[in-house]
């Protein structure tokens, strides 16, 4: 019985949301919650699960296999597929989040972009960034969750480490590989790495 009323639920809303106008491609595998909020002209691919408190704008991408829960996505945003989106997440216009990026606890600055393979938390994004694939936000210590800000414009090479509390200024530049701990100052280069080391005609050692 509890089975069935969650089904024509299900079905009731996405209805409501196909005669509202928004493109759903196989809604079958589409959940939505009964507080979420669509605007016009989103497209929202297959496996997509809405959560509590979700607010879309207009003109969204939402692709296949992304989850959003208590979070706002402004206009011309796209997001996924494989994107969670956490609570207290807000999304600016013209941002977009790819592929297996999880989000939480965090505003995503105008066009600025999380690509791939990345982990944002507690953060505040600033416009125009670019995070780099496998950068992560270390914002627990084991105690308490500590905050990173990231102004306008910056670029952050990937596979980054940013050891939060910490401040990336506006223009910065962070290499690829790096751990950062300490506040990069405005249109600086900040990176962090062990010299390379090449052994010429090396020959391993046999069995």
């Amino acid at each position: 019985m509890k089975e069935l009323k969650l089904k024509n639920s299900q079905t009731n809303l996405r209805n409501k949301f196909l005669k509202l106008g928004v493109k759903m491609i196989g809604p079958e595998t589409i959940f939505f919650s009964k507080d979420t909020k669509i605007g016009k002209n989103v497209v929202i691919e297959p496996y997509v699960v809405f959560g509590k408190k979700v607010k879309i704008g207009n003109n969204v991408n939402i692709k296949s296999f992304s989850h959003l829960e208590n979070c706002k996505v402004e206009n011309k945003v796209d997001v996924g597929p494989y994107a969670r989106i956490r609570p207290g997440v807000t999304l600016k216009e013209n941002s977009k989040i790819g592929n297996f990026v999880e989000i939480k606890k965090s505003i995503i600055g105008k066009k600025s972009k999380v690509n791939h393979l990345s982990y944002v938390g507690d953060s505040n994004i600033g416009k125009s960034v670019n995070i780099g694939a496998g950068t992560i936000t270390c914002n627990y210590d084991g105690v308490k969750k500590n905050k990173t800000k990231i102004k306008d414009n910056v670029f952050i090479g990937s596979n980054t480490s940013l050891i939060a509390p910490i401040t990336i200024e506006e223009g910065s530049l962070i290499g690829a590989g790096s751990v950062i701990t300490k506040k990069v100052r405005k249109k600086s280069l900040a990176l962090t790495r062990a010299s390379q080391i090449e052994i010429k005609n090396y020959k391993r050692k046999k069995k």
